[in-house]
């Protein structure tokens, strides 16, 4: 059973959302065989130790898997979630969360078996990224500690950390299942011909895009003056003793590293800009760099630690301000772009590449590639609702009006955006479809291979269903019953 949700990328864009979905199947690993009569013991402890009016319902156990423990209070929460997601409750079923939680921590089991290797590191920098977010999103680290009722941000971290942990190590062991799953032409051929004509998937009106992207100028004068406030909290801390950590905690510009002194654990495959991990690599332990550029602005780094391949940095950003002068300026190039599209002067795509900043899209003529699919197509329904907003009234080739936007530092910026082609809503067609035949044929094999995998698994593994969940019915074998 492989479990769908409304939406899941709205976890970037709502840190309540996020939080509630890592939350859900925070299995501990322990040794199997011995946390049912454990779990008992201690339960029998503490209802002993306490007075009858005063005992509170103890979290059960629902399940074991190998070496994970999956709590009654994991369901809940997964079921909470999906409610105040807008799921209908009678789309979803306690019973069906469980079979997915439990799929979760049969491939993590498996995944450490299997010697399948996630990095603390990686992991590490996965739970910085997710509580700069919540801090963006609710204000300080002490707010989202009392917003999700933890004891201190050590025990958040550390339960993020395990949460993660186990999050990517199931993912890593789906990807091994079907990396080598493909489809041949003639498998592609054969699927959609399977499919009763009046049952064909009706895909919906498609759209291809491309923008212009124009970033007010940065003035030299503001770069110079974060460079020289760099220069001086380096020579501060490298000629006069003062603390690294400290000066990141009051200056430092970077949300998800700032509370905790401007820490951060990386190896060389650790996602960060390549120039941050080009000068944190060529340190040696306690020097203080000279100040760099990033895409996020000017940084400072000292590298506390080295362990094996992985390194404990600090550092500070600050992040150049625009003026109102360079937005002014930026508003009138921008403007300008417009009416000379417009007018036929030039073409959008020639204009993208003379003028857009965005480097990702420039020498393409300022097309998207839809991050999800790899292509240039976006489905009009499934788009992100503020594109939706800005291109769904749009002819073919007709420009937007002025998009104000802001960048990652939250600096003022300036698009705009046209619809290079538009695909109508029609029924799947074996030529003009073929890409989207093939993905479809292709997640059907990879189904197969991993409802196989989970068979084979499913017996080999210890697993033991208590309470409520021995009476569901599962699409796995969970209950080991004989067939």
């Amino acid at each position: 059973m492989l479990l769908k949700t409304n939406n899941l990328k709205s976890i970037i864009k709502n840190a309540t959302f996020l939080v509630a979905l890592l939350l859900v199947g925070t299995g501990t690993q322990i040794y199997a065989q011995e946390i049912i009569e454990d779990v008992k013991k201690e339960v029998e402890k503490k209802e002993d130790s306490v007075n009858p009016s005063d005992r509170i319902k103890i979290d059960g156990v629902a399940a074991v898997i190998g070496e994970y423990v999956i709590l009654d209070s994991d369901v809940t929460i997964a079921y909470q979630q999906l409610i105040s997601e807008g799921v209908s409750a009678t789309d979803v079923s306690r019973c069906e969360l469980a079979g997915s939680l439990f799929e979760n921590k049969l491939y993590a089991h498996h995944a450490v078996q299997d010697s399948v290797l996630v990095t603390d590191a990686e992991v590490s920098s996965m739970v910085d990224q997710q509580l700069s977010y919540m801090i963006r999103e609710i204000g300080t680290i002490d707010k989202v500690i009392k917003y999700y009722r933890k004891e201190s941000e050590e025990d958040f971290r550390k339960e993020l950390f395990e949460i993660n942990k186990g999050n990517r190590l199931a993912e890593q062991m789906r990807s091994k299942i079907v990396e080598e799953v493909e489809v041949t032409p003639e498998e592609v051929r054969e699927f959609f011909d399977e499919i009763p004509e009046d049952e064909r998937p009706l895909f919906g009106t498609e759209l291809e895009l491309a923008q212009i992207v124009i970033d007010p100028k940065i003035p030299e004068e503001e770069e110079q003056k974060v460079i020289d406030r760099l220069k001086q909290f380096r020579t501060d801390i490298v000629e006069n003793g003062s603390s690294f950590a400290t000066k990141a905690v009051l200056y430092s510009q970077d949300p998800g590293s700032k509370s905790k002194g401007g820490k951060y654990t990386l190896n060389r495959q650790t996602p960060f800009a390549k120039e941050f991990k080009d000068v944190a690599f060529s340190l040696q332990v306690e020097e203080v760099s000279e100040p760099f550029k990033t895409d996020f602005g000017w940084h400072i780094i000292q590298l506390d630690k080295v362990r094996g391949e992985e390194i404990d940095v600090r550092h500070i950003l600050l992040i150049p301000d625009v003026t109102r002068e360079s937005v002014e300026v930026a508003q009138k190039l921008v403007d300008s772009v417009r009416t000379e599209i417009v007018n036929g002067t030039i073409g959008f795509k020639d204009a993208a590449r003379k003028f857009s900043d965005e480097k990702e899209t420039k020498e393409d003529g300022g097309q998207l590639l839809n991050p999800t699919t790899g292509d240039t197509r976006f489905e009009l329904t499934k788009i992100d609702p503020i594109l939706y907003d800005q291109v769904s009234k749009l002819k073919t080739n007709e420009v937007s009006l002025v998009i104000p936007d802001q960048d990652r530092q939250g600096r003022k910026k300036f698009k705009l955006i046209t619809v290079l082609n538009r695909f109508d809503e029609h029924i799947a067609d074996y030529s003009k479809d073929y890409l989207k035949i093939q993905e479809l044929a292709l997640r059907k094999k990879q189904i197969e291979a991993i409802r196989k995998w989970q068979e084979e698994k499913i017996t080999d593994t210890y697993i033991k269903i208590n309470g409520e969940y021995r009476d569901c019915e599962y699409s796995g074998n969970w209950l080991k019953k004989e067939k």
